[in-house]
């Protein structure tokens, strides 16, 4: 049976799934100071168990302006991501395995994963709201199909070309230099604000028709036009500001039209292929509210420290059952957190808590992910300077026992000898220090506060 006549199994089955489908469960695991902290979400996890979450247990069915994904494109290949490691001279990097787009069962596989999330968006999007799928040459076209059954035909807006530079060439084919999005609408009144964008006259000389306003620039005389469906923007590049060194990026440049185009300050827009959080750091950027989600650790780390520096704020969920932390104990010598920490009591009530951030020891070294020469590299920087594998810490000093509230974030990659804060806290509670390593994997240690003292080490 050809691919054609199988989709309409693929969404007879993908719908019966989807219906039959409960919310998958997530907690909040830690907050990331700064603007929009309550409001911004950034999910490891399943995106579809997240997608049922988010509308029947965080009541936010029906809510989002604007969604955005950039799936896998069904490559058939396997996609890494640069980690560096130290700073400066010191500095190398190492490959990790960021996602894999590899379907043993062929385009159906694909088209029925992605169906299902097609679902799901549809149902989180306001009335007004509106859905980019960003994708390529390789099955386009079939979703498409799926798309116009999904949210019907006429709720299709735009099919936009982004035609870029970069890239490979072929001599058994013209050079694939472009991707597509599909640009659908949830209602017939779904929110547009075009863009306007230069076009140049014939000639470069000025028209000079009655009403037509012109303008002149550099390269010559020009009127200012509705954005056109071909947009050239540059990929980006090895030596731009906003590389995260994270496979399939996209340009923030990308994500700006868009948001510009079908979201206003305050609104909701989402994205649950998040990668390396192109979408959040736009969004952030231009006064939107987001909700990401992806289920690798390396798309979470390289989010999470994109967003850092920029001072964006938000709560990061993970799903339960497929995430553990490792939480460091005292009491059995394992600590993979090396710290100093000094308690100097102020009064009855009060004492200052100084914590030096000394070293760390992860269990294992990258032994997946990078190859025999970069684990032994990697073994001898640590040997070096083990704060090189550290990405950012973060300390609670009121933890309650759940939600780490990291109200002390640094980020450290590449920092030499120690690191400290310090902070006055009371006489009785808990402390919990996390600590993210370049790889993406999360450890916690708990310090114990008792009558202004000391006491040993507790688990999570």
């Amino acid at each position: 049976m050809s691919l054609l006549k199988k989709l309409p199994e693929i969404l007879e089955k993908s719908k019966r799934e989807y219906d039959e489908m409960t919310a998958g469960t997530f907690v909040p695991w830690e907050i990331c100071p700064g603007e929009g902290e309550d409001k911004n979400w950034l999910a490891r996890g399943d995106n579809l168990d997240f997608m049922k979450y988010l509308m029947e247990s965080a009541g936010l069915k029906g809510l989002f302006q604007m969604i955005y994904i950039d799936p896998p494109f069904f490559s058939q290949a396997d996609y890494g991501a640069q980690i560096r490691i130290g700073e400066g001279e010191e500095q190398f990097r190492v490959r990790g395995r960021a996602y894999s787009d590899t379907w043993e069962r062929g385009m159906a596989e694909y088209l029925h994963m992605l169906c299902l999330r097609l679902y799901g968006i549809r149902d989180l999007l306001k009335e007004e709201g509106t859905v980019w799928v960003h994708l390529d040459w390789h099955c386009v076209h079939y979703v498409k199909i799926l798309m116009d059954e999904i949210f019907g035909e006429d709720r299709f807006i735009n099919e936009v070309i982004w035609t870029y530079k970069s890239g490979g060439t072929s001599k058994r084919h013209f050079a694939r230099k472009h991707d597509t999005l599909l640009f659908y609408g949830k209602g017939k009144n779904y929110y547009f604000q075009p863009m306007k964008e230069k076009s140049y006259n014939r000639g470069l000389k000025p028209y000079r028709f009655k009403g037509v306003e012109e303008y002149r620039d550099e390269t010559g005389w020009y009127t200012l036009v509705n954005q056109k469906d071909v947009w050239q923007l540059d990929m980006v590049g090895r030596t731009s500001g906003e590389r995260t060194g994270y496979a399939t990026q996209k340009p923030e440049a990308l994500l700006f039209r868009i948001l510009e185009a079908c979201t206003r300050p305050g609104d909701l827009c989402g994205d649950f292929f998040c990668g390396s959080g192109t979408l959040a750091a736009a969004a952030g950027k231009l006064e939107r509210n987001w909700i990401c989600c992806d289920q690798g650790n390396l798309a979470v780390s390289h989010t999470i420290s994109r967003l850092i520096p920029q001072g964006e704020g938000f709560t990061l969920f993970q799903q339960d059952e497929m995430y553990e932390v490792d939480t460091c104990s005292y009491s059995d010598g394992a600590s993979s957190i090396m710290l100093d920490a000094e308690i100097t009591a102020i009064d009855d009530k009060q004492s200052f808590l100084n914590l030096k951030l000394t070293g760390f020891q992860p269990e294992s070294l990258l032994d997946h992910h990078a190859g025999k020469k970069d684990r032994e590299r990697i073994g001898q920087l640590r040997g070096l300077d083990s704060l090189n594998m550290v990405e950012s810490w973060s300390v609670d000093f009121h933890f309650d026992g759940k939600l780490h509230r990291g109200r002390v974030v640094q980020q450290i990659r590449g920092a030499k000898g120690s690191i400290t804060a310090g902070k006055v806290i009371g006489n009785h509670g808990r402390v919990s220090i996390r600590l993210r390593d370049s790889f993406g994997r999360d450890y916690q240690r708990i310090l114990e506060i008792e009558g202004g003292r000391l006491c040993l080490e507790s688990k999570k």
